[in-house]
């Protein structure tokens, strides 16, 4: 079955710069210098990559930081707790949005 991701698209990701050249510059020199190595490792931020990705559910995301990750010494059961703990945090912050439902219905139904 065809998907609308095609993952050989992700190779095309240095194209977005050929409309908007100089934005397509300033993203690319920005995105280097946020993962290169600072405080945290470049396997720690292949790893909080790879859990946004999957909060984002960006595909070419998840392809390339898969990789990043297992290129940078992460296995599997690593990779899958980030994922969990992304998944918390966006679960969480769904939740907690509750309670502005709940002020709304306890005002209307004064």
């Amino acid at each position: 079955m065809d998907s609308y991701y095609d993952p050989k698209d992700l190779a095309k990701f240095g194209e977005v710069g050929e409309d908007a050249p100089e934005l397509a510059k300033k993203f690319f020199e920005y995105y280097g210098a946020v993962f290169a190595e600072g405080e945290l490792s470049g396997r720690e931020k292949a790893l909080i990559a790879l859990a946004v990705a999957h909060t984002i559910q960006c595909p070419y995301c998840i392809d390339a930081y898969t990789q990043d990750c297992l290129e940078k010494g992460s296995n599997a059961s690593e990779m899958m707790e980030a994922i969990h703990v992304a998944t918390a945090i966006r679960g969480g912050a769904s939740l907690v949005h509750g309670t502005q439902m709940r002020k709304i219905v306890k005002k209307l139904s004064m």
